[in-house]
């Protein structure tokens, strides 16, 4: 969320934003209405409860009793209006809240101008892409042929876009979210087994909410959300907390299922296991000192790259346009692995800089050493990596000749001594 008194005192500068981003500004002219309109009728709630004070002791000093129930019932009056301009402060102050919640973060100046994902920019690519002497297949035929995927069984229990793993392809995707874990660990995150639904509240400190209400599945009866991403529960950890700055910065690893709604079209795009409503992720999560987050953004990066590179996995980094970037997010790096049987660049991570946006959402502050104002923290995240496309990488890369498929070198302390699947 953005601090209302820098849209009151730049209101062009958020207008800017939101044109680069290719929305619509309207909802800052809404913000700056009604914060007009709040601060008005909050003059006039100070200035009846400073009438309602004044007569308050008139009343005790008034020897008539005449005029001292005149003046009762007056200020019964004016307690009845003040009510009224309370309630109604009440409800202008959700709508800002509501309106407040749904612009979003300002672009860094790093991140490139772009009307869409065509316009992101390709940094850099790192390792040389499988050349084979046969054609590649493509997942889907790889891994049901080899029995490993069962796209009729998971249809059957739940319907479109699920799937089942067997036997040593359940076991690849246990052992790949073993290894980055194990990774990021090592990388200095603390790892974290959090709930996989959460409060409301906790969903919009991390900013789902309530953008993406549509996209989220809820328990109605409980009020439970199931998590999109560990992000949410890694956020919602120090909701309304005071960090002390020596234990800045903290960084955090999480596996999650995740669940969301996607709207999906029929074709090439939508085949196999590549986009679903429910995938496993890894995620790299770090609370810092504003000072620090750009140099941890560097550091998020690299160590989503480490996991490319362990796996063995050609990929190359985009920083996306402004037209892109994600609604938290002041500036983003993009993974994308290469797989060789369907032909394309997948994105596996998007690493992000958020600023100070979640905690001012979430109120997560810390104190400083020399005993200043508290300040915000900032937040960054980053996936270490997306699993389904992950696999898909691995399956598509590692194929052989006969159909096999080659278990890379780095998983094979979780495969129970198996080194290929065939």
């Amino acid at each position: 969320m953005l601090d209302l008194n820098f849209i009151r005192e730049n209101p062009e500068v958020i207008k800017k934003s939101l044109a680069d981003r290719q929305m619509d500004a309207s909802p800052v002219d809404a913000v700056l209405s009604l914060d007009i309109d709040r601060r008005n009728l909050l003059t006039q709630v100070e200035k009846l409860k400073a009438e309602r004070n004044v007569v308050s002791k008139e009343i005790s000093t008034t020897k008539d009793p005449s005029e001292r129930q005149k003046k009762i019932d007056a200020m019964r009056e004016v307690g009845n209006q003040i009510a009224s301009l309370d309630e109604t402060v009440r409800e202008v102050d959700e709508k800002l809240k509501y309106l407040l919640a749904s612009i979003p973060n300002i672009p860094d100046p790093a991140t490139p101008y772009g009307k869409d994902d065509s316009e992101n920019v390709v940094l850099r690519t790192i390792g040389t892409l499988p050349k084979f002497d046969f054609q590649p297949q493509p997942h889907w035929e790889l891994g049901t042929k080899l029995g490993i995927i069962d796209f009729d069984r998971g249809t059957k229990l739940t319907g479109s876009r699920f799937y089942i793993l067997n036997g040593l392809g359940a076991r690849l995707q246990r052992a790949v979210i073993a290894y980055m874990l194990d990774l990021h660990t090592r990388q200095g995150y603390d790892e974290r087994y959090t709930p996989f639904m959460v409060k409301a509240e906790t969903l919009y400190a991390s900013g789902q909410l309530p953008k993406f209400a549509d996209n989220l599945y809820h328990d109605i009866e409980e009020d439970f959300w199931m998590v999109p991403t560990a992000e949410v529960p890694l956020t919602g950890m120090y909701r309304d907390e005071v960090l002390e700055e020596a234990t800045l910065p903290q960084r955090f690893t999480a596996y999650t299922p995740c669940f969301r709604r996607e709207k999906m079209s029929a074709g090439r795009d939508v085949r196999g296991i590549k986009r679903g409503h429910q995938f496993d992720k890894v995620e790299m999560y770090t609370y810092c000192r504003p000072e620090e987050s750009a140099q941890e953004l560097e550091k998020m990066l690299a160590d989503a790259e480490a996991t490319c590179m362990g796996l063995g996995l050609p990929y190359r980094i985009k920083r996306l346009c402004t037209g892109d970037i994600g609604f938290n997010s002041m500036i983003t790096y993009d993974v994308e692995v290469w797989a060789a049987g369907c032909d394309e660049w997948l994105e596996v991570s998007s690493v992000s800089n958020v600023g100070d946006f979640q905690a001012r959402r979430a109120n997560i502050k810390f104190k400083p050493a020399d005993g200043s104002k508290n300040r915000l923290v900032h937040t960054l995240n980053g996936s270490g990596l997306g699993m389904p496309r992950t696999m898909i990488a691995i399956l598509e890369n590692y194929q052989q000749p006969d159909g096999s498929i080659k278990i890379p070198e780095v998983l094979l302390p979780w495969m129970g001594g198996a080194t290929e699947i065939k």
